[in-house]
């Protein structure tokens, strides 16, 4: 423990102490090689793109958090852009496999941009044994998973490597959408009051995967949650003005779960969120997993959740509409934006006290998309 006043200044060695202003320091995270919390969505992961992409890509977006970037086009409009890779093993698991994993995990990054998906690239990296059956079945998900997005596969690549331990089976899809003319969405536009809303239930991706590699049975079979999120952003966006007025950022719930989401929207507008932890969703299968496992289930990846935060006075009105699409019919309102403590999350627990939620580490589990 020391003393953290400030060094040099003059202690009186008799004098009392106040044990508040103590502070111990945290150790550091001083890492020279990667470890696998660095793609854990966590502090890790956040301390790997902040201090070596971003200072090494240089010229980058105004949110470089966001999962996909708005770019204006020379001949007018905007166009959103996102990629991103899969590794999860196993490669195919209760409800879905890598292939609409792939194909879901790209449209949700567009869509929290307020895009409208158009079409995807996809690109393979195969590893030497991997039975041609388990591909095809891979590649038919992937195209179930495009037309019900409404969006093409239109090009990409294919690689072989030697067998490795990862499950056989890498995809990157890298896609563009098209922004509409008012639609800005950010942790900028956020303002003290707004309303958060949750898409659904929480953790059920986390845990299927989890439960099918341990081996696990909870009373009923656990299964993803994975699902296109685009058409429940545009009736969202369809159901409130866009000059400002109605939605004001999206978050879809994946690596480190609707706790990170939080998180990154407390710090980005510098402002506190608070939320009650009665009302988050957590199906009863999924809390005796977690509860199982030591798990917290806000840190628990999902595929086909999204936090949205609203101003308060449409809150309402984006809230049925959520309720009246399917993959919105759970819909819940969770908490709120308040000018207190910027930058943190703070959760209301049953008990009517509070605690301070914080990004994980790493990562609570292996790999899970």
């Amino acid at each position: 423990m020391s003393d953290a006043r400030d060094v040099g200044a003059p202690v009186d060695p008799v004098g009392p102490v106040d044990p508040t202003a103590w502070s111990c320091p945290l150790p550091l995270r001083d890492h020279d090689r990667i470890v696998s919390g660095h793609g854990g969505g966590g502090r890790l992961s956040k301390e790997l793109v902040e201090h070596l992409f971003l200072p090494a890509f240089g010229d980058l977006p105004d949110d470089p958090s966001h999962d996909s970037v708005v770019l204006p086009m020379p001949t007018g409009g905007r166009l959103a852009f996102s990629t991103d890779s899969y590794v999860v093993t196993p490669v195919e698991f209760p409800g879905g496999s890598i292939g609409d994993l792939a194909v879901n995990g790209t449209v949700n990054d567009l869509a929290m941009s307020g895009a409208v998906p158009v079409a995807l690239s996809a690109a393979f990296v195969l590893e030497e044994g991997l039975e041609v059956a388990v591909l095809g079945r891979i590649a038919t998900d992937m195209g179930r998973a495009a037309r019900e997005a409404g969006v093409r596969l239109v090009t990409g690549d294919t690689k072989v490597v030697e067998a490795r331990e990862r499950g056989g089976l890498t995809i990157t899809t890298a896609g563009y959408g098209v922004v509409a003319d008012g639609v800005d969405l950010g942790p900028h536009r956020v303002r003290s009051g707004d309303q958060v809303l949750l898409s659904g239930p929480i953790g059920q991706h986390g845990m299927a995967i989890m439960s099918l590699r341990e081996g696990l049975e909870f009373g009923s079979e656990l299964a993803t949650d994975s699902a296109p999120l685009a058409g429940l952003v545009q009736s969202m966006l369809a159901a409130v003005p866009s000059d400002g007025g109605g939605v004001r950022a999206l978050r879809d719930a994946t690596r480190g779960g609707f706790a990170a989401v939080l998180c990154e929207l407390a710090e980005g507008a510098g402002l506190g969120i608070e939320y009650d932890e009665r009302a988050v969703p957590v199906p009863a299968d999924v809390a005796a997993a977690c509860a199982f496992l030591g798990l917290d289930p806000t840190h628990v990846a999902n595929e086909g959740k999204l936090v949205a935060v609203v101003a308060a006075d449409h809150a309402e009105v984006v809230l049925a509409a959520m309720r009246a699409h399917p993959y919105g019919h759970e819909a819940v309102r969770v908490g709120e934006v308040v000018a207190d403590h910027a930058g943190i999350v703070v959760a209301r627990t049953g008990l009517g006290a509070k605690r301070v939620v914080d990004l994980p580490l790493g990562e609570q589990l292996p790999r899970i998309c």
